[in-house]
């Protein structure tokens, strides 16, 4: 392969095929044969043309396990997760330059915030999730320890190591940066190398994206490679180290789930397909109520937008069967003040082309195909009005409206129009509804409109199982609500059936579908090696009151974060609990339950010996007895965690607590960073009395100058 050397030759031209990005340099054909022409969506003006032809995959493959491996696993997630900000924040100040080319996708303005933005917010999202949830380390554990042997001395646990191969996204058209935002975010986190593979239709904003990626300077060599032309045989270099994610139809998912890479090399396949979505207006929600308004307003919406090739579009609108003509009116009614079609760069549209005649066709076909089957056009349809738009020269389509006499027409809950197109369906009843969404074979998210908790109840458990995402949309939350159609990076995307049946986003759970989650076992000391996290048996190096007062030692409080070790501890001596202590707590603070404060309740009850101490004035003492009070790098408390009381304490028993740095996590944007301390109560006879995780925030260095 030969790489392109001036960076003006990267630039878009419809006389060029589109470069790819490839073992960090810019590539494409020369004279190749096999190529495919991308025109604007609303002018048929010739954007660019589209070949990887003589690509080398293998090479890509290769690249990535090599060199991104090396470059990604040289960071923590916190540092990973700061260049994303990074990068977000460069692709924030040139979006005017993305705008510019979805425009010619047929997308509007307000599309753009959607796809964009939405993209750009992605990032930003998974680096604040990852700074605040993961540990800025290389390893996540999951789950509790398991103690093994009967001395502690052989534990269990399941961490999450990040896959050593490449993460190959194969996009859809519709949304070119989004689309690959979204599944590059949890990746990076991860560590793992991404190999980029977007629909030629609008390849050309997923280029210009990746341009603007590496022009920042801040992708780590290997950490992306961009396909812009047919994937080739890229499959065929993949196996079980590496994730293939898959936007687009079910057919093309099906094909690439048969591949033997998939079947037999262990190949991770995960996809989000065709989803007949749908929108459900409660039995409460009449034409009268709020909740109506919302739910007309909502439909339209998820016509519109993107001219309704979003695969979380709502394409069966399932209302009561005594308002089936009042929502029809009112989708109407809605489109007809709100929807202008045209071209997008007319601040005028609202509605622009679809990304593509072929798109059109498409569309015009499964329009044609849901009438033959007894849809009636309400509004919009094949030969609708176009609004005085050029139908030959641009991939336009009206907003249209169908209804059905007949609810379980199977057509209806089988053929996606994937355009501004959606099907009224009336029902009977709750399980009616239920039913008719369940017809759908799976689907990525249905909006469910009704004021009853009683009805959303019912709603969520008969139509949860079908689907990734439910929103829930009444008076209370229509202001505030994201929509029906906008995937958040907190909550997982994808859903069952025909939508795919994988998952992406949901937070941190992206994360680890590029991970591998291991069982390991071992002493306290190699768990605590390979975690990063101190577990109890573990070596400790041990301060007493006796030897910080020598000097022999140093309260692990005077240690700032460069200075503090895992196992560093505090054991403090001994303090007697007497009766005029625990009514003097129960006094100060009002807390005056029985068992405190009656002796005669507190002995009857089989749980405690005779009245006992408050458990949080233990907690209280604790933090006396280990404190070293003096300013230095401990800068504050930040909260408590894992609780649990064991072993009741009464007057003239004694309590000690042992104190150990557990857990070390520095912030790379700040000049503290988090301890967590694994803080243990003891009586006077070695029994446990209460276990809990101290969360204190500690100088990055030695103590500040202000202290």
């Amino acid at each position: 392969m030969t790489a392109i050397a001036a960076d003006h030759e990267t630039t878009i031209s419809p006389t060029r095929p589109l470069p790819s990005y490839l073992a960090d340099a810019w590539w494409a054909p020369e004279d190749p044969q096999r190529v495919s022409s991308v025109r604007d969506a609303s002018t048929g003006e010739p954007i660019c043309r589209v070949s990887a032809e003589g690509l080398d995959t293998a090479a890509a493959v290769a690249h990535a396990r090599a060199v991104g491996q090396r470059s990604l696993g040289e960071l923590t997630f916190h540092e990973r997760a700061m260049r994303l900000k990074q990068i977000a924040r460069h692709l924030d100040e040139h979006k005017e330059e993305l705008y510019a080319l979805s425009d010619r996708t047929g997308a509007t303005r307000k599309d753009h915030l959607v796809d964009v933005d939405g993209g750009i917010g992605t990032l930003r999202t998974f680096s604040s999730k990852a700074r605040k949830e993961l540990p800025n380390a290389q390893v996540i554990v999951d789950g509790a320890v398991e103690q093994l042997s009967r001395d502690g001395s052989f534990l269990g646990e399941h961490i999450y190591t990040r896959l050593t191969g490449v993460a190959v996204q194969i996009n859809a058209f519709n949304f070119p940066v989004w689309g690959m935002l979204e599944k590059l975010a949890p990746s990076f986190i991860a560590g793992v190398p991404t190999i980029v593979k977007p629909a030629s239709q609008t390849a050309y904003v997923t280029q210009a994206c990746v341009r603007l990626m590496v022009g920042s300077g801040l992708l780590p060599a290997g950490a992306i490679q961009l396909i812009s032309g047919s994937a080739g045989d890229l499959l065929d270099h993949l196996d079980h180290r590496d994730v293939l994610a898959f936007t687009g139809s079910a057919s093309t998912a099906q094909l690439l789930r048969s591949h033997p890479s998939v079947q037999t090399a262990g190949l991770r396949f995960t996809a989000e397909t065709d989803s007949l979505n749908a929108a459900i207006l409660g039995p409460d929600a009449g034409p009268e109520t709020p909740e109506f308004e919302a739910f007309i307003k909502s439909v339209v919406l998820e016509m519109t937008a993107k001219a309704g090739q979003k695969c979380t579009a709502v394409r069966r609108t399932i209302v009561p069967d005594e308002h089936v003509d009042a929502v029809v009116e009112a989708l109407r009614a809605r489109l007809d003040s709100r929807a202008v079609l045209g071209d997008p760069r007319d601040a005028a549209t609202t509605v622009g082309a679809l990304a593509s005649k072929d798109q059109q066709a498409e569309v015009t076909r499964a329009v044609e195909s849901l009438v033959e089957a007894g849809g009636a056009v309400r509004c919009g349809g094949v030969d609708g009005d176009l609004g005085g738009v050029d139908a030959e020269a641009g991939a336009f389509f009206p907003p249209t409206v169908l209804s059905f006499d007949d609810a379980r027409t199977p057509q209806v809950h089988a053929v996606e129009a994937f355009g501004p197109v959606t099907s009224v369906l009336g029902y009977a009843d709750v399980d009616d509804a239920v039913e008719l969404a369940a017809l759908g074979g799976g689907s990525l998210v249905a909006t469910v409109c009704t004021h009853d908790p009683e009805i959303a109840g019912a709603f969520a458990r008969g139509i949860g199982s079908h689907h990734g995402r439910v929103l829930f949309l009444d008076r209370d939350d229509a202001k505030t609500s994201t929509g029906h159609g906008s995937p958040l990076p907190h909550l997982v995307h994808g859903g069952p059936g025909r939508a795919g049946g994988g998952e992406e986003l949901g937070g941190v759970r992206a994360v680890k579908h590029h991970m591998q989650r291991t069982a390991v076992q071992g002493s306290p000391d190699l768990l605590t090696g390979i975690t990063g996290v101190w577990h109890r048996g573990a070596r400790a190096q041990t301060a007493t009151p006796e030897t910080v007062a020598d000097g022999s030692a140093v309260h692990p409080f005077r240690k700032s974060l460069a200075e503090l070790r895992l196992g560093d501890q505090f054991a403090s001596e001994l303090r007697t609990v007497t009766l005029e202590d625990i009514d003097a707590f129960a006094a100060s603070t009002g807390d005056t339950f029985y068992a405190h404060t009656d002796e005669e309740a507190a002995t009857a009850n089989p749980f405690f010996p005779r009245r006992v101490a408050h458990g949080y004035l233990l907690v209280s003492w604790a933090a006396g007895l280990f404190v070293e009070p003096a300013p230095g790098p401990v800068l504050a408390n930040t909260g408590l965690e894992n609780l649990s009381f064991e072993t009741p304490v009464t007057y003239d028993d004694a309590i000690r607590v042992t104190l150990t740095a557990k857990e070390i996590i520095p912030r790379e944007d700040e000049d503290f960073g988090q301890v967590r301390w694994d803080a243990v109560l003891h009586n006077q006879h070695d029994d446990v009395v209460a276990t809990y995780d101290v969360l204190t925030r500690v100088a990055a260095e030695k103590k500040p100058e202000w202290a």
